[in-house]
């Protein structure tokens, strides 16, 4: 029988402070609105309405994950790689490292990316 991953699966072994990150991220996109989690073998996708917008799990390393939003955001170093997804749309690779990153700008990326799962970029 195939595994089913869960959240947990994700947590088992990271170190806790990277499990006490993730949980910080977590709480941040539930507190935008009602949102569905999806686990697979690589992520914790979060999505809303219309598709999936975010991802994070936790590493060795800190809370690595992923932002869909409507403009590329290159010129900070929590951002490791952006790729267009759509003409509309792009995908923001971030390492979180330690709480310190969860600040008012990644709040305001998570709003935007949560907006996104909402299909707010289809009427742009």
């Amino acid at each position: 029988m195939d595994h089913v991953w869960t959240v947990e699966d994700h947590l088992a072994g990271a170190p806790p402070e990277h499990v006490a990150l993730y949980r910080q991220v977590e709480a941040l996109v539930h507190a935008q609105g009602p949102v569905v989690v999806s686990v697979s073998k690589t992520t914790i996708t979060f999505k809303g309405r219309r598709r999936g917008f975010a991802g994070a799990r936790p590493t060795r390393r800190g809370v690595r994950g992923y932002l869909d939003l409507m403009r590329p955001v290159d010129d900070d170093p929590r951002i490791t790689n952006v790729t267009p997804y759509t003409a509309r749309l792009f995908v923001h690779q971030y390492l979180l490292r330690s709480p310190d990153d969860v600040d008012a700008t990644f709040e305001a990326w998570v709003h935007e990316a949560y907006r996104v799962g909402e299909g707010d970029h289809l009427g742009a």
